[in-house]
């Protein structure tokens, strides 16, 4: 069944050579209601991102015809939308060449969609006449609120307390404090160093598994699936990220 959303987003164009991949990428943001489009080569993209200027640009590396990079060059002096890029290699030369041509983002293949969609949002909330607000924690100016709501998870900073559905969840204090700045900070990667202090003050000292131990129990009180979590993401080297839109 063809189903069309009763309200579109933001316009996405991806400009991504492997066709599959792309169009599972299409078929993942347009789930969550944003419209897409897909390019396969590099030889036209600059030309229909400058007549079609979407919100956002997911650019990859290595395409034929035009590699990213040159994309990237051309596109962003008439372009003044998001250009996110897309890489395979984790060479660091080609990151600093692509922030230093234009590309506001990168991330490296293989993709987690969830991921992806959490970089997207931050770099649309940052876009001027492009930009949206749907971060409950942004609307609910999440770090002085008493209370947090995500679907079916409900915090209470003043009763310390945690819901999911009907069903009170029993934290300790320092996993309801982990799990309260997570959600404040929801869709952006906390480093273990931001977490750390939240437990009487201590400093990560790039060895204590303290806060990887409090995530795996949170994720098994909140009913995460541990080999796979969707709701508290590991992002690998750089931190943890709370998923909205999971509860």
């Amino acid at each position: 069944m063809d189903w069309t959303p009763l309200f579109v987003k933001e316009s996405i164009t991806i400009v991504e050579d492997d066709e599959k991949m792309a169009l599972l990428m299409k078929n993942y943001f347009c789930g969550f209601d944003y419209r897409v489009d897909i390019i396969n080569s590099g030889e036209y993209a600059a030309r229909e991102i400058i007549n079609k200027p979407p919100a956002i640009v997911i650019l990859d590396l290595m395409l034929p015809g035009q590699d990213g990079l040159s994309i990237c060059r051309t596109i962003r002096e008439k372009y003044n939308g998001k250009i996110l890029i897309l890489t395979a290699t984790g060479d660091d030369m080609d990151q600093v060449a692509a922030l230093e041509m234009g590309a506001d983002d990168f991330v490296n293949k293989p993709i987690n969609p969830r991921v992806l969609l959490a970089r997207i949002r931050m770099l649309l909330r940052r876009s001027g006449p492009f930009g949206i607000t749907d971060n409950p924690a942004e609307e609910n100016s999440a770090a002085d609120s008493k209370v947090l709501q995500y679907g079916e998870l409900r915090l209470n900073r003043s009763q310390q307390s945690c819901k999911l559905g009907d069903v009170e969840v029993a934290l300790t204090s320092s996993e309801f404090a982990i799990l309260w700045h997570l959600a404040c900070h929801a869709e952006q990667v906390l480093s273990r160093e931001q977490l750390l202090p939240l437990l009487s003050g201590m400093e990560y000292d790039g060895l204590s598994r303290i806060i990887d131990n409090k995530i795996a129990q949170l994720r098994k009180k909140l009913k995460d699936n541990a080999s796979r979590p969707k709701g508290i993401i590991t992002v690998r080297n750089k931190g943890y990220l709370f998923v909205p839109d999971y509860w």
